[in-house]
């Protein structure tokens, strides 16, 4: 079984997220997102529970999806969920750049056996992020266009 994670804080799920995962799904049989547990010492971070449950709510219909909290490396995850994948989503050169150490890294530290998958981000999604939304609800706009609908 191909089994692939996606991994973050999710502080929230995004379309920009729910773009990668939909993207990804075609490529496991499985693919477990892993919610960054309450252990984070991010101010204002909503509790891991509640991300959980809204992204579960979302692909309530996927049975390839599996939500699960995650504490620690995502190398240590991938190996708990028996997964040789990390999938992450690129926006820009700075991701990329990123994200391309991180891959370096876990494959030295696990001796090759978790593989990085870059997925890069719609053109109309790029600049969507989970901080770029805290910022405009705090100023009380209107969110929903940037958060996926269930």
């Amino acid at each position: 079984m191909r089994t692939g994670i996606f991994v973050g804080t999710f502080n929230p799920f995004t379309t920009g997220h729910d773009s990668i995962v939909r993207r990804a799904l075609p490529l496991f049989d499985r693919l477990v997102i892993g919610v960054v547990g309450d252990h984070v010492g991010k101010p204002g971070i909503t509790p891991a529970t509640e991300r959980m449950q809204d992204i579960k709510r979302l692909y309530a219909d996927e049975p390839r999806v599996e939500v699960k909290p995650y504490y620690g490396l995502a190398v240590d995850f991938a190996r708990a969920e028996n997964a040789h994948f990390i999938v992450k989503g690129v926006r820009s050169v700075k991701d990329f750049e990123y994200e391309r150490e991180q891959a370096d890294i876990n494959r030295q530290i696990t001796n090759g056996q978790v593989e990085t998958i870059l997925l890069y981000a719609e053109p109309h999604l790029s600049s969507v992020s989970s901080s770029m939304v805290r910022e405009l609800q705090h100023f009380g706009l209107d969110v929903t266009p940037f958060l996926p609908q269930t």
